[in-house]
């Protein structure tokens, strides 16, 4: 476990917000929430991140040759470019100095009104083992009553080349079934472009990002 504190900050860059002011927002007419994201990062590793050439590639289970993955893998390469990696193709093979970036994605569906669960805290899962698994389960408020909530999050790991990893984030966002932000191109460049505000982030903060 590397986290020291859990803290919760909400953001629309490039001010920062009170959390009761933004969900006094959102829980007008808003199409959809703001994004919920979460990051870890090693802290005897923080100069090696946003540096030197870096691969991406699907988590396991995740088809790389489909259309949604390479939606995902482009928004996310182009934000690690931006970050200041230099984005290389798995087909050019690992080297030493090589980092490699896991991409992992998932959409579920509910009804209207339904009770959103709480975002786990612990992205580590079967990655590293970073989080606490503490929920924090802000919830979105979306507005209305009618059409489904699709719930869309983004998973990133960033290991070195020895497969240990450095740094990883979650990003969470809602939106009402049939808007163009529950579309997974549209999805796909908002959750990346909010995991890597900021990058590498406070690690173990959750944050806000509108």
């Amino acid at each position: 476990m590397i986290i020291d504190k859990l803290a919760i900050a909400v953001r629309k860059a490039p001010r920062v917000l009170p959390l009761a002011v933004l969900l006094s927002v959102s829980a007008c007419v808003a199409p959809v929430g703001p994004v919920e994201v979460t990051r870890f990062s090693a802290p005897d590793r923080q100069s090696e991140l946003g540096q030197g050439p870096i691969i991406t590639m699907a988590a396991p289970g995740i088809d790389q040759r489909s259309l949604e993955y390479r939606s995902y893998e482009a928004a996310v390469r182009k934000e690690l470019e931006r970050v200041g990696y230099r984005p290389e193709f798995t087909g050019q093979g690992v080297s030493a100095g090589n980092a490699i970036a896991t991409i992992s994605y998932a959409r579920s569906v509910r009804p209207s009104g339904g009770q959103r669960g709480p975002v786990s805290i612990g992205v580590g899962g079967g990655t590293g083992g970073y989080g606490s698994g503490v929920g924090v389960g802000l919830g979105f408020n979306l507005g209305g009553k009618s059409g489904d909530v699709i719930t869309t999050e983004l998973s990133v790991n960033i290991r070195d080349s020895n497969n240990m990893v450095i740094w990883e984030g979650r990003a969470t966002s809602e939106a009402r079934e049939g808007s163009a932000l529950a579309e997974t191109q549209l999805s796909a460049a908002k959750l990346a472009e909010s995991l890597f505000v900021d990058f590498p982030g406070t690690s173990g903060e959750t944050i806000l990002v509108e």
